[in-house]
């Protein structure tokens, strides 16, 4: 771990300011109070302060493990006691060696260090924990903000296999059931089976080339719709109806890939499959304030049973992604009636940004 003053010019001036206003107390103290000279109290509030700035700056090396959370209680104060008074002892007589050495009057200057060694030692005792108390507050940040980082990490991982997972269902599943109809379509109808083939192919070379989980613009995504409905049309041919009415300035708006999908899956499996009548799938978006809003409806049969039992596992997979990706900020309607069953997204309007 870099030493927190050092690494900072900012905090390397303010530590350097603070000794200098300590040098400053410290003379003219000496100098008014005790009676020392001008020339005198000078020089033993430099040196002094100066040499326990010095020692104050090498305390952070053994702070940094004698302050570990992992430290016991007992061990950590009988540390930090006998660091204390090493450092004030040491600084104690570094000062008066060095500041009698400049002085001419060294009689004086030793009368001098007497009436106030009491001063020094409890001002030194007052200055060490101050600076003990900064390093273990710097190291305290520090810790919290490594630990909320690591958590960020985390949180970003689960997430991101938490979407893996769910953007794992999605495919095997459309695929298993193209593959059962190309298989039916390839006996009785072989031209059929291969445009669905192609179609398929296409939608594919999207889903395979969106896999990671960045957003795409609402034009992309609903171009691999439009394959998707374009492979089921030609199953189900004119029993199923597409309508779009998509605002242009929606097009650019960004949403996660492959969002919507479940959602025609369960038009076409809860409409079309339910029903022997024709099914319209609509699909609407628009900008309200600043949202987007997609709507996804389709008409069903009323006698339906499947449609009754609920939305499945295909909502739940859209509901669980957009709480993924915008949190509280999205909100996902299911509106049933008799005839249609209508699903309402609402996803915060977020343009693609151009690079």
């Amino acid at each position: 771990m870099k030493h927190p003053v050092l690494e900072d010019r900012s905090r390397l001036i303010i530590w350097c300011l603070a000794w200098v206003v300590l040098a400053t107390g410290q003379a003219l103290l000496i100098h008014f109070v005790y009676g020392s000279t001008t020339d005198v109290a000078v020089a033993d509030g430099i040196i002094s302060m100066v040499f326990y700035g010095l020692l104050g700056l090498a305390i952070w090396f053994p702070a940094r493990y004698l302050l570990r959370s992992d430290t016991p209680i007992v061990s950590k104060v009988g540390n930090i006691i006998l660091t204390g008074t090493v450092t004030i002892v040491l600084w104690l007589f570094a000062t008066r060696f060095l500041v009698r050495a400049l002085v001419h009057d060294k009689e004086d200057y030793d009368l001098l260090w007497h009436s106030v060694v009491v001063f020094r030692a409890t001002a030194g005792v007052l200055i060490y924990f101050v600076i003990i108390l900064i390093y273990y507050l710097f190291l305290s940040a520090t810790q919290l903000a490594e630990k909320a980082s690591r958590q960020a990490q985390l949180e970003a991982q689960v997430r991101e296999g938490e979407l893996k997972m769910l953007r794992a269902q999605i495919n095997p599943h459309f695929l298993f059931n193209s593959l059962n109809s190309m298989s039916s379509l390839t006996l009785t109808d072989p031209m059929k089976a291969r445009d669905m083939i192609l179609k398929l192919s296409d939608f594919m070379r999207y889903s395979l080339s969106s896999r990671s989980e960045q957003p795409v613009t609402l034009q992309n995504e609903m171009e691999s719709l439009r394959l998707y409905l374009e492979i089921e049309k030609v199953r189900f041919g004119e029993r199923l109806v597409i309508e779009e009415e998509i605002q242009p300035e929606c097009l650019p708006a960004l949403l996660p890939a492959m969002l919507l999908q479940p959602l025609y899956e369960n038009a076409v499996k809860h409409g079309v499959y339910e029903s022997t009548d024709r099914v319209v799938i609509r699909t609407s978006a628009n900008k309200e304030d600043e949202n987007l809003v997609i709507s996804v409806t389709n008409t069903i049969d009323p006698d339906s049973v499947v449609t009754r039992k609920g939305a499945g596992i295909g909502l739940k997979n859209v509901r669980s992604r957009l709480e993924l990706f915008f949190g509280e900020k999205a909100d996902l309607a299911v509106n049933r009636k008799e005839d249609s069953f209508n699903v309402v997204i609402k996803i915060p309007f977020q343009e693609k940004i151009n690079q």
